[in-house]
């Protein structure tokens, strides 16, 4: 019995022993953890050897641990992203947490004072951003997702290019992006030093030189800090950007932090250093002596610790040169002369804006008959896929006479590439080689809009869609000629030249008859370009090209889109039907609606296809000051004014028969020509009437 009670008792005692030890073992499991978890959302890199960081595009870590983001490739991005999603909500309230970050980063331009774009610390619901883009996009969004709220993305950007499109303070700017690259906060990148009357310094950011990043937010205050200062001074007590922004429905519950860089028509070396990072509290300052260095300008001499080798292997290596040189030196010179291009010391200065002949006969495979897209008067579309970028582009072959003035054409065309509105193709830049011009634009997937206007009979684009591509072009003509900071005339804009992307946007391309003016200043008579139907009746007189022209194409491009009928075409008989005719002797009727295209069946929106008619004749009426500006007939299809009431008498419009066949169209980069009908240099009967709204 006493055993039997030892027996119990030392039971009891085992089982009081393994109760406690039991609780002390959950104890140490939830406070290993905690200490897990803690450390999961604190972490700080001296270089990044053995991060785990996720890489993606250009990113890439070198072997003494720097991140290098781009390298010298254009129209490259690159991303690093910790390996590990953080939370950025508070689960219980729902509100955005505080976090506190430190990094060192470095932007090398491959040509000094060349800017490539820039770099991004970023806050996003995904390590995998897709369909991004480089260049002005910062490898984060694209054209048609930028500003979408759904993006749930947050930057600080390092900015070296200024994007009139995003509304960009400079060329060399800190902003904070909330979904998209309209900043909502921004400033020239600089400094307060820490003196009592806190000087301001201005810094560089594509100085090469490495400097130190800091980007606070109070969850409590909502109010995030972004400071940026040079290695060799502390951290300044004023930031540089201080915004109150409330983050509770910018982040999710798990969010990926990271970096983003893009190159664009110029290459550079977007480098980080080191980065610190903290949820709930101050991220542990980067001791900078533990940092990796970034590489020299010019590699270090090591040819000493070599010679020996040389020794042995410098004649084996000359005689198998030799020996292979003779076989191989006609096939190199033959490559030479396929890939010889034209350069002259005064392109130097448009570098940036100009493609290798070599890389573009690579993209389109040879420039072969499958990767042509469609001829047009002056040459052939090829699409084709950059091969170190992947970027895919549209390449136009246009024959030129290198003996006039194209060193003034290559200086427009880099003009015409700083062109950034989402309703245009973006002009990437050229090539120029043995008598041809090339250039390089972004490839839109869907083509050309009179692609589906005219030539497809079974599946024709839908009034919305056309009514959207109507709206988009009118707003890329508005920025052509009122908001960028020189006045440009496109001079021939048509449903051929406008060409639609993935979500059928459309946007005015083919800048290659396009001219340039400044802001009060007269534009230069030219030779007469452009498309029969498309011309302004001025043109024969003066031959100078305005905005005025360019309304009077829209004018038409307005008919044919409307229409489905072509501005001039050969009717079975033989005679030639004049949209403008056409479409005015409905409005005579009091049938306008009659002239609209018979592809869309019952399926329009019966006022918005009256306006756009009646808008067409408005910019098709013979004298330039009758026809409306861009703002004002932009403003009539957003609906903020209402269409001028104006009578059939009200119209300046020449009938067909006052038409004369009697001048000769040159384009002023080719020798093509051809006929094409004129106008008379007198003005019609009927007095001309000004756009004004009522």
């Amino acid at each position: 019995m006493q055993k039997e009670m030892d027996w119990a008792g030392g039971g009891r005692w085992r089982c009081q022993y393994f109760s406690v030890t039991g609780k002390t073992l959950v104890l140490f499991f939830l406070l290993w953890v905690q200490n897990s978890l803690s450390t999961a959302n604190r972490f700080i890199f001296h270089g990044f050897d053995g991060s785990g960081l996720r890489l993606n595009g250009g990113g890439t870590i070198e072997p003494n641990g720097l991140l290098r983001l781009t390298n010298f490739t254009k129209y490259e991005f690159g991303h690093a992203f910790f390996p590990s999603p953080l939370p950025f909500l508070n689960s219980s309230t729902g509100e955005a947490l505080s976090f506190s970050t430190s990094f060192v980063f470095a932007i090398v331009p491959r040509y000094h004072d060349i800017s490539s774009h820039g770099i991004a610390f970023a806050i996003t619901p995904t390590a995998n951003l897709t369909g991004v883009l480089p260049s002005q996009h910062l490898g984060l969004f694209n054209h048609t997702n930028n500003g979408d709220p759904r993006n749930h993305i947050l930057a600080v950007e390092l900015d070296t290019i200024q994007n009139k499109e995003f509304s960009d303070i400079n060329d060399n700017h800190v902003g904070i992006d909330v979904n998209g690259l309209r900043s909502v906060s921004s400033a020239p990148t600089s400094f307060f030093l820490n003196s009592p009357n806190f000087q301001h310094e201005n810094l560089s950011l594509i100085s090469g030189q490495p400097m130190r990043v800091w980007v606070e937010f109070d969850g409590k205050s909502m109010k995030l800090n972004v400071t940026i200062a040079p290695l060799s001074v502390p951290k300044p007590q004023i930031p540089l950007l201080s915004s109150k922004i409330n983050l509770s429905s910018i982040v999710l519950g798990e969010m990926y932090a990271g970096f983003s860089a893009s190159t664009g028509a110029a290459a550079g070396l977007h480098y980080i250093l080191g980065w610190s990072f903290s949820m709930d509290g101050s991220a542990e300052e980067l001791k900078l002596s533990n940092l990796p260095s970034l590489p020299p300008k010019e590699a270090e001499e090591n040819s000493g610790k070599k010679t020996k080798i040389w020794v042995i292997v410098l004649p084996i290596a000359i005689s198998v040169f030799l020996l292979i040189s003779a076989s191989g030196f006609a096939l190199l010179m033959k490559t030479k002369k396929m890939f010889e291009e034209v350069v002259e010391d005064w392109e130097t200065e448009y570098g940036p804006h100009r493609f290798s002949y070599r890389d573009l006969y690579r993209a389109t495979k040879g420039f072969s008959d499958a990767n042509l897209l469609g001829n047009g008067g002056f040459g052939g579309v090829y699409k084709g896929v950059l091969s170190k970028s992947k970027v895919e582009v549209a390449v136009k072959r246009i024959s030129h006479d290198s003996r006039q003035g194209m060193k003034e054409f290559v200086a427009e065309i880099a003009s015409i590439g700083r062109l950034r509105h989402r309703n245009l193709v973006q002009l990437l830049g050229y090539c120029r080689r043995r008598g041809e011009l090339l250039l390089i634009y972004d490839f839109m997937p869907n083509g050309s809009l009179d692609n589906y206007i005219f030539c497809r009979k079974e599946e024709s684009l839908s009034w919305s869609l056309r009514f959207k591509v109507i709206r988009g072009i009118a707003a890329g003509l508005l920025y052509l000629h009122e908001e960028w900071e020189q006045v440009v005339v496109h001079r021939d804009i048509k449903a051929s030249n406008v060409l639609l992307d993935a979500e059928f946007n459309g946007k005015l391309g083919d800048f290659g008859l396009a001219r340039l003016y400044d802001r009060g200043s007269n534009p230069q008579t030219t030779r007469v370009v452009g498309t029969l139907g498309y011309l302004a009746p001025e043109l024969s007189r003066t031959g100078k090209s305005t905005t005025r022209s360019d309304v009077f194409g829209f004018g038409a491009f307005l008919l044919e889109v409307a229409s489905g009928k072509k501005p001039i075409e050969l009717k079975t008989s033989g005679i030639e039907m004049v949209l403008v005719d056409w479409v005015f002797d409905f409005l005579k009727k009091g049938a306008i609606l009659e002239a609209r295209d018979r592809k869309l069946g019952d399926e329009y929106a019966a006022d918005e296809v009256e306006m756009v008619l009646k808008l067409g004749l408005m910019c098709s009426q013979h004298s330039p000051e009758a026809r409306p500006s861009m703002r004002q007939v932009l403003q009539c299809l957003e609906g903020e004014a209402p269409l001028p009431e104006m009578s059939v008498n009200d119209f300046d419009l020449l009938d067909s028969s006052h038409r004369m066949n009697r001048f000769v169209v040159v384009d002023g980069t080719s020798s093509n020509s051809g006929t094409v009908p004129a106008y008379p240099s007198s003005s019609s009967s009927s007095e001309s009437q000004s756009f004004k709204r009522p």
